[in-house]
């Protein structure tokens, strides 16, 4: 008979008004690791969460015979010892503290030298994270660094590391617990090809190391070592069966894409103002350090008003460096030639003029954008390029921001605080954000992280249809060749602050 690693038992589980389970089951054996799949907003973050006892159950039962089975192997362990000391959760989001623990950090942190002194290196982050108090530790720090290749990070601020290397930094920093369940959320979003096929020699060390394995995934992403799939659709488990049995056709989508071309006309039509720029960027032998790290090395680029690009290159390659000399965010733009919507940075031009010319979204802004407004207020708050809307809104710009969302099939979280609803309903807004001013140019850094393959493809597709209505500038960054926008006909690569295409 299967000996549970842990088992859910009929539980109810609430998050303020909404109820997210409702008599949900499920056990999980020794020997065998999961993967959770589903459309967006299914339940697959939620069911990470309640597995790692960080929702209240109100009925049912959760049962961690792991923790019975290691109570009774150490019977002189402290009093207060708990499951919880043998799980790992890596979320989606990161919360990483300053070094002064006065807060978490902030988007522009990164870039003002001073500020990014305010943080944890690598290595100092890694020696915070106390192990579980297990006899035989196979995963000891200098195994967990050679292994997911944080050797050459080891020096570097948590602030500075690209979203691939934070992704790569939380899995080590699960490993150092040496759990006895480890719970991943979409690990594998935002790395690139050769991590994540790395990642899978990983998972497959990981679990023969004992570790019992849980992870939300794409149903097109599912690791080696992953031996069952548990399907979920809104808050229910309508598949738990043997992966060589499953099909990710079993994960339902949503209906027939279907967008409206003349609202969208008319959305981009709104406070549209005629320009006539020769150039939208022309940056020469762009260089960027810090330190002896060299980030950016004799970059040349030029985008003219109307081109789409494809900005790609593996993590770490400065992908998001350039991006930031760009948008402002970045002070060394002073230090080098570069040339923004014809205008030489340091001229006398402001943030803000840059700005509001510019349509952003990127993993990063995603984890430090504020939560506690409603999705409709972070919308529209796009109109004054501010992280959140910190003055009176205006009911004609929210019935615009309304039009937005719909347009992306969000609307139904108008009224929803941004916290409260999926990571993928998050980046919709955040897109929706970004479009709202009709700016002309769009940067959109790795825009379909979390999102399900219908929402995938709407948003490929409402990007295609934006550029054949409007001559806008679109610089699009991804690891996934197939989420490239059909419209995007240019590619500038970087390979180690290098531009290699």
């Amino acid at each position: 008979m299967a000996s549970p690693v842990f088992s859910i038992s009929r539980v109810n589980v609430r998050f303020l008004n909404n109820v997210l389970f409702n008599g949900l089951s499920l056990t999980v054996n020794k020997g065998e690791n999961w993967a959770l799949v589903g459309e967006s907003g299914s339940g697959k973050s939620a069911l990470l969460q309640t597995i790692a006892g960080n929702f209240n159950v109100t009925a049912g039962k959760v049962t961690y015979n792991f923790f019975e089975e290691y109570l009774e192997k150490h019977p002189g362990n402290p009093e207060h010892l708990t499951h919880h000391q043998l799980v790992a959760l890596v979320e989606a989001r990161h919360h990483f503290k300053n070094l002064s623990n006065t807060g978490d950090f902030y988007y522009q942190q990164r870039y003002n030298s001073s500020d990014s002194d305010d943080a944890l290196t690598v290595e100092e982050y890694l020696h915070t994270i106390k192990p579980a108090p297990r006899p035989n530790i196979y995963w000891h720090f200098d195994k967990i660094i050679s292994t997911l290749k944080l050797g050459e990070l080891s020096g570097k601020q948590l602030i500075k590391l690209s979203n691939g290397e934070t992704k790569r930094l939380r899995i080590a920093a699960s490993l150092v617990k040496n759990p006895a369940l480890l719970l991943l959320d979409s690990p594998l979003t935002g790395l690139d090809i050769k991590t994540r096929k790395e990642f899978n020699h990983i998972i497959n060390e990981m679990t023969a190391s004992g570790i019992t394995l849980v992870m939300a995934t794409s149903p097109y992403e599912i690791p080696d070592a992953i031996t069952h799939v548990a399907v979920l659709k809104n808050g229910v488990i309508t598949h738990s069966i043997n992966k060589a049995e499953f099909n990710p056709h079993m994960v339902d989508q949503q209906g027939a894409d279907y967008i409206d071309k003349e609202e969208l006309k008319a959305l981009l039509n709104i406070n549209t103002e005629p320009t006539n720029y020769r150039h939208i960027i022309s940056m020469s032998k762009v260089r960027v350090k810090y330190g002896d790290k060299v980030i950016l090395n004799h970059v040349d680029w030029q985008v003219n008003p109307g081109e789409r690009w494809a900005l790609l290159g593996h993590n770490g390659a400065g992908k998001s460096t350039l991006l930031s000399l760009v948008n402002g965010d970045n002070p060394q733009a002073y230090a080098n030639d570069i040339v923004l919507f014809d205008k030489k940075r340091g001229t006398g031009e402001s943030i803000w003029d840059i700005k509001k010319k510019i349509g952003f979204v990127s993993p990063e802004l995603h984890q430090y954008f504020p939560t506690d407004n409603s999705c409709l207020q972070v919308i529209e708050s796009g109109y004054y390029d501010t992280l959140g809307l910190f003055r009176q809104g205006r009911k004609t710009n929210a019935a615009i921001a309304l039009r937005w969302m719909k347009a992306l099939e969000i609307e139904k979280y108008a009224y929803t605080l941004l916290k409260n609803i999926p990571a993928s309903a998050q980046r919709l807004c955040l897109l929706a954000r970004a479009l709202i001013k009709n700016p002309p140019l769009l940067i959109f850094d790795e825009p379909c992280q979390g999102m399900d393959t219908h929402q995938q493809q709407h948003f490929k597709n409402l990007i295609d249809t934006i550029c054949s209505l409007k001559e806008v500038t679109l610089i699009y960054v991804t690891h996934y060749q197939h989420e490239i926008p059909d419209s995007v006909d240019k590619v500038l690569k970087l390979d180690k602050g290098c531009v290699v295409v």
